[in-house]
């Protein structure tokens, strides 16, 4: 198994879900946001079955820098407690694995920076 992870979450609307999105990979927090948009969710919130329109993401991470993006994207995210479910990369291309793992390295400088900023 790889150390890559991909992290899904779904958002309300698009505009929402490209900020946060692009506000992840500038941080170097995700080496990739894919925007799916046209999802329907039915679930039950404060006793209430609903339905609603969403925007599901995939962030594509190393687990190394999970604990980090999960916080961030919590305190970015609209909603009151989102959905945040990392699964385990087994196989992947070599190039694309590579892409991710360059794609959020962090050194701890920059990391004690993120953390002070937010």
């Amino acid at each position: 198994m790889s150390d890559v992870l991909i992290v899904l979450t779904t958002f309300g609307d698009e505009e929402s879900a490209k900020e946060v999105g692009r506000a992840l990979v500038e941080r170097k927090l995700v080496a990739c946001v894919n925007l799916v948009p046209g999802a329907r969710s039915v679930y039950e919130w404060e006793g209430e079955v609903r339905e609603e329109g969403e925007v599901v993401v995939l962030m594509k991470t190393t687990c190394e820098v999970y604990p980090d993006l999960e916080r961030v994207l919590k305190q970015l995210h609209p909603y009151e407690e989102p959905e945040v479910v990392a699964l385990g990369v087994r196989m992947g291309s070599q190039g694309f694995l590579d892409f991710v793992k360059r794609g959020v390295v962090l050194g701890d400088k920059q990391r004690r920076t993120l953390k002070k900023h937010e």
